[in-house]
């Protein structure tokens, strides 16, 4: 299986779960901070206060990178490193000045994403989300960071898995800030697509040849049955974790069916906000990891959908393995919505990987994931659909939200004891793959 010479292969990584340095030159403390701080969020107690120390390594980081035959780097860029309330933080821009010059020295391609997350806690206790007002700070924040960096920087992605962010964030209360109710959530969902509309301008006006896009993650989902419950139940779901974020964007307005769904719930909608969240897209970022198959749960929590066991697929450490889905995720949104361009901005696998041993680290799980993935991104293209890149996650063994330290991802194994890196064997599979662009179907 073959890709074409101009298709994208690289990695993702975000600010917060590897720079680590979140006390150095002037960086604010994150709503993860806090959250971090709390008792009993994170799984093991941990935090990403030191990460990956990908801070003080970032030309490590990059070396790692060009040694893997990445075309692009995706990763974000940290809201309160780099501002500190309405002014700049000069030290936090030279960092990641310093990074973009480094990947663009070794012919590294860079992907900044805007948000990933780590929201200041200075906003948090004006509202954070929830407030109108941070879509505003959002769009002044974006204007400051592609004026340093738009000269080199040409690829823009405004948001990361905007569902995490609100749902996963408040109302299932798993993520950070960890606390708000569902018409708290529905607010900030909105306002987190209000802000993505509302920073397309100065992106675009500060950044000759920009291209901008969004990176939501996608879940098909599959009725257990076909039954008129289990059938209903798979529509509000998708509805609940996909729809309600697609359709917007795509100038389709919230779904009708959600918004009866939610009622009471539903969010201020002022004049003007959803032709703005609808601002033409340069391209799609998509994050697929895993498909679900649910039954109807009558009274249950929120969609009043069950998750049930996918029979006779493998485990991750965490998901169950379809790559399938991930042809279905993107056939669905090219017919559904139409985007001019489609990268796969995240996926990836972790498994519960061995330690190195003489400097090997075999991965055979996250090889067959890969190499399983890729061979549907590669379909996906033959039929017509406008993949234009791949990015794996990730990078790096990084500090994995609330999971902690406790899930691995990265393709390269992390000490995080001595940080010392080492390349597993998924990295030089992907290396191989990435030079040749070819897929062996063996």
């Amino acid at each position: 299986m073959n890709f074409p010479e101009d298709f994208i292969f690289g990695f993702g990584t975000s600010s917060y779960q590897i720079e680590g340095a979140t006390e150095e030159d002037g960086r604010e403390p994150s709503i993860w901070d806090t959250f971090c701080a709390r008792p009993g969020t994170i799984q093991d107690g941990s935090s990403g206060r030191h990460a990956c120390d990908h801070y003080h390594r970032y030309r490590e980081d990059a070396a790692l990178l060009q040694s893997l035959s990445a075309d692009a780097y995706c990763f974000s860029i940290a809201w309160p490193r780099v501002m500190k309330g309405n002014r700049i933080n000069p030290a936090g821009f030279d960092f990641y000045s310093r990074l973009v010059d480094e990947l663009l020295s070794r012919g590294i391609r860079p992907f900044a994403k805007l948000y990933h997350w780590d929201l200041p806690e200075s906003l948090q206790s004006q509202g954070g989300w929830v407030s109108r007002d941070t879509s505003l700070r959002f769009a002044d924040y974006t204007d400051q960071v592609t004026r340093v960096l738009g000269d080199r920087v040409k690829d823009w992605i405004s948001h990361n898995e905007p569902w995490c962010a609100a749902f996963l964030g408040m109302y299932l209360g798993l993520f950070a800030p960890g606390y708000g109710t569902l018409s708290e959530t529905l607010s900030a969902a909105h306002h987190i697509l209000l802000s993505h509309g509302l920073a397309a301008d100065p992106v675009r006006s500060n950044v000759t040849g920009a291209a901008y896009g969004i990176g939501p993650n996608y879940i098909p989902v599959y009725p257990a049955s076909d039954t008129e419950g289990d059938r209903s139940a798979a529509t509000r779901f998708d509805g609940y974790f996909n729809r309600w974020f697609f359709d917007p964007v795509f100038g389709k307005g919230y779904p009708a069916d959600m918004v009866e769904y939610y009622k009471k719930d539903m969010p201020d909608i002022r004049d003007g906000d959803m032709e703005r969240i609808a601002v033409p897209l340069d391209f799609l970022g998509v994050n697929y990891y895993n498909a679900l198959v649910v039954a109807d749960d009558p009274g249950g929590p929120l969609p009043e959908a069950r998750s049930v066991p996918m029979e006779g697929v493998e485990k991750t450490a965490d998901r169950e393995i379809y790559p399938r889905g991930l042809f279905d995720t993107l056939d669905t949104i090219h017919k559904t919505y139409k985007p001019k361009n489609i990268y796969i901005t995240e996926n990836g696998a972790a498994f519960d990987d061995s330690e190195p041993v003489d400097g090997v680290v075999d991965d055979r799980g996250r090889r067959a994931f890969l190499r399983d993935h890729l061979a549907v991104a590669s379909e996906a293209l033959a039929t017509g659909i406008p993949v234009k890149g791949f990015f794996v996650w990730s990078l790096l063994d990084n500090f994995e939200w609330a999971s902690g330290y406790t899930l691995r991802y990265g393709v390269v194994h992390v000490n995080f004891s001595d940080q010392t890196r080492t390349v597993k064997n998924s990295g030089y599979m992907l290396r191989d793959i990435f030079r040749s662009h070819r897929l062996e179907t063996s």
